[in-house]
């Protein structure tokens, strides 16, 4: 798999929307650090504003660090390999699992074991039934609620059943 490039164009949008996302976490984060109202922040020095605009970006760096790493590992639970990732991310194989060291399953083929799904906000185990071979899965979504297969569910792979933990997690996203 090969880099994907963007158009400018899409560059363009992409960029407005990162801004537009950013502003309000930026008067919010400025506003908490001096005490002013949010809508006063840009009434500062241009010095105070920038660095304040600085400061949300490593914010939302860390974050776009942490979503990676929530890919990276909902990919290993669908069974991409170190290999797969290293290259959607334009990485060798052994960069991605430096920086992905438990994104993939390490449990053999076949064996019966859990894998871990997280999706916005909330998590879900996926476990294999050693007497039948078939997948369940259960969890706990971002909004509280608690889900799981029901009895009737036979799901035959490991991504069927984190297709239904999926959707069950996003319906709950708060």
């Amino acid at each position: 798999m090969t880099s994907p490039e963007i158009t400018t164009p899409e560059r363009t949008a992409l960029d407005k929307a990162l801004y537009d996302a950013l502003n309000p976490l930026a008067s919010a984060l400025r506003a908490r650090a001096t005490g002013l109202p949010e809508e006063r922040m840009w009434e500062a020095a241009p010095l105070e504003v920038t660095l304040s605009i600085l400061a949300t970006w490593k914010v939302v760096d860390a974050e776009v660090k942490h979503l990676t790493a929530l890919a990276a590992k909902t990919a290993g639970s669908y069974g991409a390999s170190y290999e797969q990732l290293g290259a959607a991310w334009g990485i060798t194989r052994q960069g991605a699992r430096k920086k992905w060291p438990d994104a993939v399953d390490k449990a053999a083929p076949g064996e019966p074991g859990e894998s871990l799904v997280e999706l916005c906000g909330g998590s879900a185990t996926l476990s294999r039934d050693p007497s039948s071979g078939h997948w369940r899965w259960a969890g706990r979504a971002a909004d509280g609620t608690q889900g799981r297969a029901d009895s009737a569910s036979r799901h035959a792979t490991k991504e069927e059943a984190a297709a239904h933990a999926g959707a069950f997690l996003k319906e709950h996203a708060v």
